[in-house]
């Protein structure tokens, strides 16, 4: 193993992140928003419904993936991650919006990556309503791409999971992912400079959880997508104080790619960083058979 790396010396401070997000709480909890930290934020709809509404980017995946040729997979890793950070509140997804924005904008670019989009669209029964295509010289150095989206969807108050009812001796079933999904791409990057990895797992796209989410509907009391800040990280969010999650980091399979990303970066900075082979979790009274329990509730 070379000098173990870290996202900080990447570049990305999960700290600032954090930060951000506390330092912006109150300025917009006062325009009347609910679920700020969340995966999706709140809002009633006066009628005993709530909207549920998440945006979100592929971010610097987008540099590897348009080297190799592989910008339709973006598209599906934007779909997926924003429709599974509105599943998390129980909601069913009804539309996305997306944005691309380039210092010089490119058709067969723009094609696949909405092209990508729509596919997961279709599989979720999610309109892609429209967005903006932005060419911003300028803003974005020659050969640079943003792809970002929101999605919104619809949950009746009675059927909004929101971890208020999580209790210790719950347990937390993990999900598989298809590898690293979307997160990580700046540390994974400058692994690559000191050694290439081509596996299947690496730019797969982000598994969809829709199908999951439904399927547990009526027995989860939190739902977490694990996206930056890893497994523990994202069911910190979805968990209610004074309540934390115990995991058995050895209770399922890392795909090949945490193997490869383990010669240069520490287990701890893994944990942090990446999915390390589950996507999404829910926190239930008991698993059903056949579920993956990865932890507990303490």
């Amino acid at each position: 193993m070379t000098a173990p790396k870290s996202y900080a010396q990447a570049g990305v401070s999960l700290e600032t992140a954090d930060a951000v997000v506390e330092r912006l709480r109150a300025a917009v909890e006062s325009t009347g928003a609910t679920g700020f930290g969340a995966f999706a934020g709140l809002h009633p709809l006066g009628d005993g419904r709530l909207l549920a509404a998440s945006t979100d980017g592929v971010g610097t995946k987008l540099v590897l993936a348009r080297e190799r040729g592989r910008l339709r997979d973006c598209g599906a890793d934007l779909a997926a991650h924003c429709i599974n950070d509105v599943i998390t509140t129980g909601a069913t997804p009804l539309m996305l919006l997306d944005y691309i924005a380039a210092g010089e904008i490119r058709l067969e670019e723009v094609a696949e990556l909405v092209e990508g989009a729509a596919e997961v669209c279709r599989e979720a029964g999610v309109a892609l309503v429209g967005g903006e295509t932005a060419e911003l010289p300028g803003i974005y150095r020659e050969g640079e791409l943003d792809f970002a989206g929101t999605c919104v969807g619809v949950v009746e108050r009675g059927e909004l999971v929101d971890g208020s009812a999580v209790a210790a001796g719950d347990a937390v079933v993990g999900f598989p992912s298809a590898g690293v999904h979307a997160n990580g791409f700046t540390l994974a990057r400058r692994v690559l400079e000191d050694e290439d990895y081509d596996g299947p797992d690496l730019l797969a796209p982000t598994r969809l959880y829709l199908g999951t989410a439904r399927a547990l509907r009526g027995r989860t009391k939190a739902f977490a997508h694990v996206t930056g800040g890893g497994i523990a990280g994202n069911l910190a969010r979805v968990l209610p104080e004074g309540r934390r999650a115990e995991l058995d980091w050895d209770s399922w399979p890392r795909p090949a790619v945490f193997g490869w990303l383990a010669r240069h970066v520490s287990e701890d900075e893994l944990r942090r960083v990446f999915n390390l082979g589950i996507g999404f979790c829910a926190v239930v009274a008991e698993p059903a058979a056949g579920e993956i329990v990865i932890g507990r509730i303490a």
